[in-house]
């Protein structure tokens, strides 16, 4: 497994661009965002993954490692490989994949080039419980356990979204009962305040 290459920048293409490391010029894939922040010359260090076919060995190249390891978990679902990973992160940063998939948020999904409607909801499906709240990882490192609030938050939101609200829908209602809530209020009790709203 390469899991980065680091050395000066010989092309810089669209979508890929050659680095070159200990005077072999690698061909890395990445998104045009990741493309278009690289000069030609300058000193890069790319996060990659190594997708190994039978008949190629393609490396494709990230930012930082969140963006990497994203490439890596959404193509454990069945029918999406590596091209369609990296369009997904051309589109949307990791957080938002991650935000969209555990809030159920199919709309922004399909917003992707060659994800519909159905694969969007079976990655929402395969994924959902694996693949942790926006902001779980940054640059490598976990972030601090979520608080109460943010846990409550979470569950009423994905309660919602799961009984047919869409996600802004279920982020409103839940906004408007959160002053409320106490420091350690009841999900049952605070998904009912949010149907509440919801009715209205």
């Amino acid at each position: 497994m390469i899991a980065s290459v680091r050395g000066p920048v010989q092309h810089v293409g669209l979508d890929r661009v050659v680095v070159e490391v200990g005077g072999v010029g690698m061909l890395v894939h990445t998104t045009p965002g990741t493309a278009s922040s690289l000069r030609r010359g300058q000193e890069a260090l790319l996060s990659t993954s190594l997708v190994v076919r039978e008949d190629s060995l393609t490396l494709y190249g990230f930012a930082g490692d969140p963006e990497r390891d994203m490439f890596e978990q959404v193509q454990t679902v069945s029918g999406v490989g590596p091209r369609l990973a990296l369009a997904m992160l051309s589109v949307l940063a990791p957080d938002r994949i991650r935000a969209a998939i555990s809030g159920g948020d199919v709309a922004a999904l399909t917003k992707v080039p060659g994800i519909g409607k159905k694969g969007a909801e079976r990655m929402v499906l395969e994924l959902r419980d694996k693949i942790g709240l926006p902001g779980a990882v940054i640059d490598g490192v976990p972030a601090p356990a979520p608080s109460g609030a943010a846990v409550w938050r979470a569950q009423v939101t994905e309660a919602l979204v799961g009984l047919g609200w869409s996600a802004k829908q279920a982020d409103d209602a839940v906004e408007r009962v959160a002053g409320a809530a106490g420091e350690s209020p009841n999900v049952s009790e605070m998904l009912r305040a949010a149907l509440r709203e919801l009715g209205r």
